[in-house]
């Protein structure tokens, strides 16, 4: 790998890092009047179009599967979502937002809609925001690919 890579590859992951520390931050001043923190908006946002079991939202939220049924557990000992049967296995229920949090994450909505137009102006309009969307869709599937095949790198001592 070539110095230009290794900095490139640097710069990129910092450059997530601090991307994931500014979406927090806005996601929880944006699910605080609606009596959410982030992580639960995320994992009620996860489960909305469909329930899932905790393992499959761990896996769309790319955290690790302890996080998510903690946050579930809470999730449901609030109110805002159930656990449910699933046919496909036995133990692994399956998470589903009640109306309680379907209605949490409505009051989120226009704040989430005003946050969108904003950012959509500051990257100077739609198809600058649909390709920013594009770009770190792709990093994440090349990130995937890579984590598949990744080889600890020899060690030289």
């Amino acid at each position: 790998m070539s110095r230009e890579q290794q900095d490139a590859l640097s710069r990129t992951a910092l450059g997530v890092f601090r991307l994931n520390g500014q979406f927090l931050a806005v996601s929880e001043k944006l699910a605080e009047p609606a009596g959410l923190t982030a992580a639960w908006w995320q994992v009620l946002g996860a489960v909305l179009p469909e329930p899932l079991p905790v393992a499959g939202i761990a896996r769309v939220m790319g955290i690790t599967r302890q996080s998510v049924q903690r946050i579930a557990d809470l999730l449901v000992r609030e109110g805002l979502a159930a656990y449910e049967p699933n046919p496909a296995h036995r133990r692994a229920k399956l998470l589903t937002p009640t109306e309680a949090g379907r209605a949490a994450v409505r009051r989120i909505d226009p704040g989430h809609a005003e946050l969108a137009a904003l950012l959509m102006r500051e990257l100077g309009g739609q198809e600058a925001f649909d390709e920013t969307v594009r770009v770190l869709e792709r990093l994440s599937t090349a990130m995937d690919t890579v984590n598949a095949s990744y080889q600890e790198p020899p060690s030289h001592g």
